[in-house]
């Protein structure tokens, strides 16, 4: 199972024969088998026919709409029997402070887990020092078990952030170096290709929480606010560093890259991809989520990263219809 990305302005989405038709402004033709398509991103000025929306409609086929850049529009969505008896006990969940607390601590402490081992992974092919970095986000990680509140929770995240990203950008190609994390609008190209990175796996999240009958709304971490899927925010926590990061950092340390692919707005300073950067990103990102990973605990076998994120929303619907977060295990790498 995989995600068509359409990347290429003007395209055309068809069904023929049991198939998936990209029909391309240029007049190429690309085709997929209909039972190996899980999910559509489509990116800018791209089309689908009547045929295909109630293809994926019927069969639950994800169907995101962003901008070239990865601005969110909507998404494809069908009407199907909802739970509301989880989705109120998720509210309940939501209004207590020790669950939410314990939440905080698992889903946090990973993330900065995760963050340590990425730099000490890359730390072996650089000449760069990074030791206080990496030893000041240890002891933020262990401070995690202690705090008394999200908020605690929140700020140690944030400080193992900055050395996180200020270790980084010393190992990273020169030409690609950054000064911390920036975004709306991200500054540099690091920055711009996380966050369309990001973006990607939000939506991934969003489709899945949506299809557990969970509200993306009332999060557990992120404060509720008007219009921001909160929850989705939460479980992005997890995946940020091993499933984007990591990618990123792969395509340019690995010269898969360039930083002529790259334009910055002189009035705001954003730092844009250009469409081919888009094509090499989404075909790293697309390439992680389906290699096969363990760090699932609780399974036997491997499974995809896509799968692993399936996984692990089921996971969390369980807890909120458990009423507790005690069995919540989230990814953590070696």
């Amino acid at each position: 199972m995989a995600c068509l990305y359409i990347t290429e302005q003007g395209s055309k989405i068809t069904t023929s024969a049991g198939k998936i038709i990209i029909e391309c402004r240029d007049g190429t033709k690309k085709s997929f088998p209909k039972e190996t398509l899980e999910s559509i991103m489509i990116f800018g000025n791209s089309s689908m026919t009547v045929p295909v929306k109630k293809f994926c409609l019927e069969k639950g086929i994800k169907v995101t709409f962003l901008s070239t850049k990865g601005k969110y529009f909507g998404r494809l969505a069908s009407t199907s029997h909802f739970y509301a008896e989880r989705l109120k006990k998720q509210v309940y969940l939501s209004d207590s402070n020790s669950d939410c607390l314990e939440f905080a601590k698992k889903i946090q402490a990973a993330k900065i887990h995760n963050q340590r081992i990425i730099l000490k992974r890359y730390e072996k092919h650089s000449d760069k020092d990074i030791k206080e970095e990496l030893s000041k986000i240890s002891i933020y990680e262990n401070e995690i078990s202690q705090c008394k509140s999200v908020d605690e929770v929140l700020g140690y995240e944030g400080m193992a952030a900055r050395e996180y990203f200020k270790a980084l950008s010393k190992i990273i190609r020169e030409e690609f170096a950054f000064d911390g994390r920036s975004r709306q609008p991200p500054l540099d190209a690091f920055n711009s290709m996380i966050s369309f990175g990001y973006t990607i796996v939000f939506y991934e999240i969003f489709a899945e929480v949506e299809s557990r009958d969970l509200s993306p709304y009332i999060g557990f971490i992120h404060k509720i606010k008007r219009n921001h899927p909160a929850l989705v925010s939460d479980m992005l926590e997890e995946w940020r560093a091993l499933l984007i990061d990591s990618t990123i950092l792969s395509l340019i340390q690995g010269n898969e890259i360039s930083i002529d692919e790259f334009s910055r707005d002189e009035e705001t300073g954003a730092v844009y991809l250009s469409d081919n950067a888009i094509k090499l990103c989404v075909r790293k990102i697309e390439d992680k989520m389906r290699k096969e990973i363990n760090y699932l605990e609780y399974l036997d076998s491997p499974v995809s990263f896509r799968r692993a994120i399936w996984w692990q929303i089921k996971s969390l619907a369980g807890c909120i219809d458990n009423g507790s977060f005690e069995k919540y295990q989230p990814l953590k790498i070696k």
